[in-house]
């Protein structure tokens, strides 16, 4: 795996991003996954909004992704790098949210680049490469 979408990543696809959907287009399927914390946010969002057509119409584009995308698996090495991540940057005085730190986690227990637009909070985690497709 060399991709890991981060949550505003599937939001842009979700919205149809020309320039995310036709960066992830030219990458082969096999190469890009999201992890469940991804998930829970999209999830979460939708949920909050009221009934209507556009949380129906958001729905049905999130179902759809989830049925194509592939799923980082949360394992004990994500659990440990997030550990890792969390501890480093209080010690530093700058954290992050917490499922912005277990999405960083994954990517970086499966070598891969986080592909993201909050290159501001993610950036601050070591080692951590990140992609903005939506540029």
């Amino acid at each position: 795996m060399t991709f890991v979408l981060d949550t505003n990543a599937v939001s842009a696809l979700m919205k149809g991003s020309v320039a995310v959907v036709e960066r992830l287009a030219a990458t082969e399927p096999a190469q890009v996954a999201v992890p469940q914390p991804v998930l829970a946010e999209i999830a979460f969002g939708i949920e909050r909004l009221p009934r209507s057509k556009r949380r129906t119409a958001l729905q049905g584009r999130f179902d759809l992704l989830c049925a194509e995308l592939p799923r980082a698996e949360w394992t004990d090495v994500v659990s440990q790098t997030y550990g890792r991540i969390k501890a480093t940057l209080e010690r530093r005085g700058t954290r992050i949210e917490d499922f912005d730190a277990a999405i960083a986690a994954h990517a970086l227990a499966l070598d891969a680049t986080l592909v993201t637009a909050n290159l501001d909070h993610m950036t601050r985690v070591p080692a951590l490469r990140v992609e903005d497709w939506s540029r």
